[in-house]
């Protein structure tokens, strides 16, 4: 096998996925089900060779694949890891992916002087001084993989505080000022939105989340968007309290899709992304997820 796939698919507009995970390697391959894309999660087919990659390459002959990743740690002081960007680089080359994303977000830092990961995705504060650290590491990556890269927003259970001289920025604001200042795309995950707009109700915000959520969304320039992430969520309640946690175990709800009928209003038929990652259900069921999607989209778009 080439380290390059020279056989590319395009997703064009309108193309709705989902993400592929392993529980449906087989099938997916086996049946082949009609999708604009399926998207995996990047750090999973670092390895050099093995049967995780060659099952990728598969998939790859047959769909366009998009590669999202959960480590990069965009936020981090400490810049990105060069290990992990050179395994990045590596995949891309051979992959071809129709988009390579990760999340504002990190989980690389200090503690007691070595540099540890928290193998998940803290949130940064939204200030400028976080701003320009985020904006130096996309464009690092971007002049690594000579491509546009897309940055998601994330769903965050708590509230990082900027320092005193240094105002907050809404999040939108935040990462419209990412894309104008590094060329990157966004992936809004509309799901994310949800989940924080409703948490912050449960600390005592006022207002409609669905309407905060459509404001959220009023205030990024079409442009910038380059995917839309749907998901599931669950409410947790015990004795420390009530929360809503971006679990991804679940169809989405009529709330979210109400959102993201707004959001394809607002930025047009763009790449849409159905996640499944916590008791995967059967195939049928991500794939019924992603023709309701479709069947959103705009009149005269194909999915």
């Amino acid at each position: 096998m080439p380290d390059s796939l020279s056989h590319g698919f395009a997703a064009p507009a309108g193309a709705v996925g989902i993400g592929w995970r392993h529980p449906h390697y087989r099938e997916l391959l086996e049946r082949r089900p009609p999708l604009g894309f399926v998207e995996v999660h990047s750090e999973n087919f670092f390895a050099e060779g093995g049967a995780a990659l060659a099952t990728l390459e598969q998939a790859r002959a047959h769909y366009a694949v998009s590669l999202h990743g959960v480590g990069l740690s965009l936020g981090s002081v400490l810049g990105i890891d060069a290990w992990h960007l050179d395994q990045l680089e590596r995949l891309v080359r051979r992959v071809e992916p129709v988009r390579v994303s990760d999340h504002a977000s990190f989980g690389r830092g200090l503690f007691k002087g070595a540099v540890v990961h928290a193998a998940d995705l803290l949130p940064i504060p939204f200030s400028r001084a976080s701003l320009d650290v985020l904006c130096a590491n996309v464009q690092q990556v971007q002049d690594r993989l000579k491509r546009r890269f897309m940055v998601e927003n994330i769903s965050s259970y708590v509230f990082c505080k900027p320092l005193p001289n240094d105002p907050p920025l809404a999040e939108p604001e935040f990462l419209s000022t990412l894309a104008r200042r590094t060329g990157c795309s966004l992936l809004v995950d509309v799901n994310n939105i949800y989940v924080n707009a409703l948490n912050a109700q449960l600390g005592g915000a006022e207002g409609d989340p669905v309407q905060h959520c459509l404001r959220w969304l009023d205030a990024i320039a079409p442009a910038e968007v380059a995917e839309i992430h749907l998901a599931g969520h669950c409410h947790v309640s015990d004795e420390h309290g009530d929360i809503v946690i971006d679990d991804h175990g679940s169809r989405v709800c009529p709330e979210v899709w109400r959102i993201y009928q707004h959001a394809l209003a607002r930025f047009g038929p763009v790449p849409t992304l159905i996640e499944w990652d916590t008791a995967i259900p059967a195939l049928d069921v991500l794939l019924d997820e992603a023709a309701h999607a479709g069947a959103l989209m705009p009149a005269g778009v194909t999915p």
